[in-house]
This record gives structure tokens, sequence and C-alpha cells, in this order.
């Protein structure tokens, strides 16, 4: 048999971002009895097999109450189908309801989760080797995984405790211009951010949108915990609040549905000149490079998707009340065991309180690294994730806990485990 050169291969195949989060699950397969505060995944409790038949059934009764006919129905559902997808009147009316944004249809792409979203755009914008994305660090490792597959390079912005500083934004894009490089766009989670948990305040929403304009930047919003609130207090999208077309709004179904879905989609309506003036949007010249990598969404998958904004009315809001209620609680048990077993911040220890989504992060008074991890579970029973694996360089004395996989009481017996191995090594 030939063997290959590992040397050989794409620096991706190694990526050490993506070599550390096989680790985390393969720690987690050694030690299934480990309670797992690293798990962002949403609870398993909300699903049942018997939704997908319903949902999809409620689909082709919207499709028939439209006026197709059988013939058109199962072409929609088992042929190949538009490049873009079929969804893209139900996203754009949900967008409309929850969200206050105003697109039209042609605007939205549907894809193959979130992350097929990000290499969309990534590949679209960045046309040469000068072209970067800056991105807010810590940064969810989808971006910069997607970004070193396509090898764009991305160059970090720091977070300060609020989240991104829009003078921060403007001085590294500034900086990269000085290097001979273009600042293409920007990544960000404003709502909930993975892995930090930081929210932005609106007044900082408007001012990042003011320097995108001034710096020549596109905004790349992600936005898959933003429903998820400890309150009701609207926190208006960057895409709602965007009059200049600089946000390209990345949306997701995995939390808000159900993951096994995997149906995501992109908000794309800027105009797009050619040489003889002819204008498209965004969305539909992005087409081209989705259609060689997934041909088309899963049209199955759409009509899951789409029979859920058919029977909530249009709203995910709405169809998330059960779900909103539980990630609630289960935030707010993980904040209340944290302050429960490091009473006053004791031994080093710190941590941020999120004002929604499903994550926390902790700091501690020892290197929080790999080694530890696999120790944590083998003899304190207890996951977390290094932060480490989310910047570009820092992160080695802090952690990230999720709390949306657990019941109540697993998230705070898993804490307890914690606290002990804080005991034993602060």
């Amino acid at each position: 048999m030939t063997d290959l050169s590992r040397a050989d291969l794409h620096v991706s195949v190694s990526d050490p971002v993506a070599t550390s989060m096989n680790f985390l699950n393969e720690v987690a397969g050694r030690y299934p009895d480990a309670i797992s505060l690293a798990a962002g995944r949403p609870y398993d409790g909300f699903y049942s097999v018997t939704d997908i038949a319903r949902y999809q059934q409620s689909y082709v009764d919207h499709l028939r109450a439209g006026g197709l006919d059988e013939a058109a129905v199962r072409r929609l559902l088992l042929q190949y189908g538009r490049t873009n997808g079929q969804l893209g009147a139900l996203i754009a009316r949900m967008l409309e309801v929850d969200e206050g944004i105003v697109v039209p249809p042609a605007a939205v792409m549907v894809t193959s989760g979130c992350q097929e979203a990000m290499v969309v755009v990534l590949r679209s914008l960045c046309a040469g080797p000068d072209d970067v994305v800056l991105v807010a660090d810590p940064c969810y490792v989808g971006l910069t995984g997607a970004a070193r597959i396509l090898g764009v390079e991305v160059v970090p912005v720091p977070e300060g405790p609020g989240g991104l500083d829009p003078r921060t934004v403007a001085d590294v894009a500034q900086r990269v211009r000085a290097s001979g490089k273009r600042p293409r766009a920007l990544y960000l989670v404003p709502n909930f951010s993975n892995p930090s948990g930081v929210s932005l305040p609106v007044p900082t929403r408007r001012l990042l949108l003011d320097t995108a304009a001034e710096q020549d930047l596109l905004l790349l919003e992600d936005d898959p915990y933003g429903l998820f609130g400890l309150d009701d207090e609207p926190r208006p999208t960057l895409k709602s609040l965007d009059t200049d077309g600089r946000v390209l709004y990345l949306g997701s179904f995995a939390k808000s549905v159900f993951p096994g879905a995997r149906v995501g989609f992109l908000v794309a309506d800027q105009a797009v000149v050619d040489e003889q003036g002819r204008r498209t949007l965004l969305a539909e010249e992005m087409s081209a490079v989705k259609s060689m990598l997934t041909v088309n969404t899963s049209p199955i998958a759409q009509a899951v998707i789409g029979g859920v904004l058919v029977e909530s009315g249009g709203s995910l809001r709405a169809a998330n009340r059960d779900k909103i209620a539980f990630y609630r609680t289960n935030l707010r048990t993980l904040l209340a065991a944290l302050e429960e077993h490091f009473p006053g911040a004791g031994r080093g220890v710190r941590w941020n309180v999120p004002s929604g989504g499903f994550f926390a992060v902790v700091d501690v008074p020892f290197r929080a690294d790999e080694k530890l991890l696999e120790l944590s579970a083998e003899q304190f029973g207890v996951l977390w994730t290094p932060m480490s694996f989310f910047y570009a360089d820092g992160g080695h004395h802090a952690l990230r806990l999720s709390c949306s996989y657990l019941e109540a009481a697993e998230i705070a017996e898993g804490v307890r485990r914690l606290s002990r191995l804080v005991a034993e090594h602060a």
C-alpha cells in the first residue's frame, strides 16, 4: 500500500484547534460517567423522532395550499432543487416578525448548516491572498477552521470584558491596511457569544456599524443564541440596525429547532454591480460557490424546517417558548452554583455573568489545559472546555462552561465537582 506523508497534506488536516476538539470528544467517550459542562449542544429532551414526519407534512400542506399540484410538490421535495433553497420567503418572514429585519426572499440562501454559510461567505468575499478577515478574539472555532481550510488569513481583534470595542476594531483594521493587506470583513457573535458569553450593548452595536463604514468593512453577524436571553429585553441585531448594507447575517436552526436537520441560512442583500452596470444580489452571486459545495441543501431537511415555520406562524420566538424558559433556568442554575461553590470569588476564581445564551467563562489560578481536562474527567468526573481552544494565543488560565445540554441538577453537581478540582489545584 502507498504511504502518504502527513507533511504533504493541507495544514487544515493537522489544525491544532480541530485536534483539540477531537481530543475533547475522545475524553468524553473514555469517561462516559463524567458530567459534561463542555458540550454546547442543545438539550435532547425537546426532540422526538415523530416530529420529523409531522413538520414535513405541515410543509407539504402549506405547499398544496399555495396552489402546487402533486407533481410540483414531489419535485420540490425529491429533486435537486434551487441552489439557494426554497425557504427564502418563510425565512424572510421569520426575520421580519422576530428581528425587524426586512429583506427580499431572494437575498436568503438556505445552507447545509451555518458552517456552510461561513465557507460560502469567506470564499466569496476573500478574492485574493491579501484579503483578510478580522475576528473577535476569542472566536468560535467553526469560523477559524473554515478560514484555515480555505487559506484565508484571520486577524484577531481582542475582546474586552464588554465584548468588542469599535476603537480596537478600527486600530486593527488600520494596522492590517498599513501592512499592505485588505481587511475585508469582521466576524462576530453580538448576542451571548460562543465562547465568551458576552453580548454587545446597543450603543456599541451602533458605533460598530459606524466603524465598519469608516473602515470599509463588512460585518459577518452570526446569531445562533439571540433567542435565549435571560430576559425579554430587546437586543436588536446588527442587521436590523444596518442602513448602509454593511451586514451579512448568518443564522442557524440547530439551537431553535434541532441540529440533525443541518439547515442554516445567510442573508446577503448587498447589490453586486458588474462591468456592464448590471445589478444582482450578493446572495445570488454566492450561489455559484454553494453549487460547488453541496449542489443544494437537502429539500427533505428544508421541509422539516419549513413545517416548523408554518406551524409557528413564522415566529421562532413563538416556537421556542419552552426552550427559552429551559435555557434561562439552566444559565441561572450555573451562575448560582458558581456563587455557592466559590463564595466571594474565592480561591482566585472569577467568572463573567452573561445575560443569556449557553456559556460562561471561568478564570482559574492555574493552567487549564488538555492534561488537566483529562485529569478532571478521570478523577473528578467533570468535563469543561479550555478557553485556549478559542484564542489565537491566550486563554490559558480560563475555561468555558456550557449549561445547555444538561438538567439543572446535573449542572449544579458538575460545578460542585469542578470546585473539588479547583480546591486541589488552586
